[in-house]
């Protein structure tokens, strides 16, 4: 069924009804106190397509989103008035950048990443003209080829030629690392699955523009701990992911592609994590990125409905 198929059968409401975030886990709730953090709308990670910018700051004003994810490709485009527009389309419906997907494909042999690299001084200086300053990429948990100690010095070797390019134009990379059991084990050879093993990376490629994109799936499904977050600061984070898990399925049976929205089952401690970002200070984005097939199934409208009504929903149970 897709997704026009869908709404013929069902109506908008009854589409944001199957995510209830008013009686979700923790909705009597005390207002949060005030936070930095923004709930960002990235389209791809929720299922929602659209053609242009302007069409996806429209959805985003529409549905309380409070920051938007910029289109390298787009954005780098535009002429000057074409960016003047976009930027005060921006300003008045009271919205900023979330983290931009990083162009390059560093993890597929040295010609696709080369032929990347070469495209991505021009998107990096798109981004910085329109005052993005965030971009995000996510690391797998397995290679096929690589042993650890080869496909560490790969990584820190390419991700550094990347991070430069982003430094150079003021730009900060995001690295997510998953921890998914299944994903782990899925290729020949494992690599790095948690927090401090993604931090070693991060260490490794040094240019200082580097951090963490920060999911609640990955830190639960990695056992990572709340002391791992709570000793990390504002500049450690570049963007942050929320979900939550099916209920009654073991950690290490979990599946990558079938979570829940954040608070949608109280399986993973959204409260404490939201509060541990709060106390460190981290100002930037935060998604939804359930992977979710239900919410997939929906139009852009209801869709982006049930992703704000949770994503508010977890950042009221936010604590000092």
């Amino acid at each position: 069924m897709n997704r026009r198929e869908f709404l013929q059968t069902t109506s908008a409401l009854a589409a944001v009804a199957a995510f209830p975030a008013a009686s979700l886990v923790g909705a009597d709730a005390s207002p949060a106190p005030a936070r930095k953090m923004t709930i960002a709308l990235t389209p791809g990670s929720i299922g929602v397509s659209v053609k242009s910018q302007r069409e996806l700051n429209d959805l985003a004003h529409r549905h309380r989103f409070e920051s938007v994810e910029p289109r390298a490709e787009e954005i780098a485009a535009m002429s000057p008035a074409q960016l003047t527009e976009t930027l005060a389309d921006l300003k008045a419906k009271q919205l900023v950048w979330a983290a931009a997907g990083l162009p390059v494909d560093f993890r597929k042999d040295d010609r696709a990443f080369r032929d990347g690299l070469a495209k991505l001084p021009a998107l990096a200086a798109g981004l910085r003209r329109a005052g993005a300053g965030r971009v995000g990429t996510w690391l797998s948990p397995s290679h096929g080829d690589l042993t650890y100690r080869a496909n560490f010095q790969q990584h820190a070797a390419r991700l550094r030629a990347i991070a430069t390019v982003l430094r150079d134009h003021g730009l900060r990379l995001g690295l997510e690392y998953v921890g998914t059991q299944r994903n782990l084990v899925g290729q020949k050879y494992p690599f790095l699955h948690t927090m401090a093993e993604a931090r070693e990376l991060i260490a490794e490629i040094g240019t200082g523009n580097v951090g963490l994109v920060l999911d609640t799936w990955h830190w639960w499904t990695a056992g990572d701990a709340m002391a791992e977050i709570l000793a990390l600061t504002n500049a450690d984070v570049v963007s942050v992911d929320l979900n939550d898990a099916p209920k009654g399925i073991a950690k290490d049976q979990q599946r990558d592609n079938e979570r829940e929205l954040p608070v949608a089952t109280g399986v993973i401690d959204l409260p404490a994590f939201v509060s541990a970002l709060q106390k460190i200070g981290y100002d930037g984005p935060a998604r939804a990125e359930p992977f979710n097939k239900a919410l997939n199934a929906l139009d852009n409208e209801p869709a982006c409905a049930a992703v704000s009504a949770a994503m508010h929903q977890a950042m009221g149970l936010i604590q000092t």
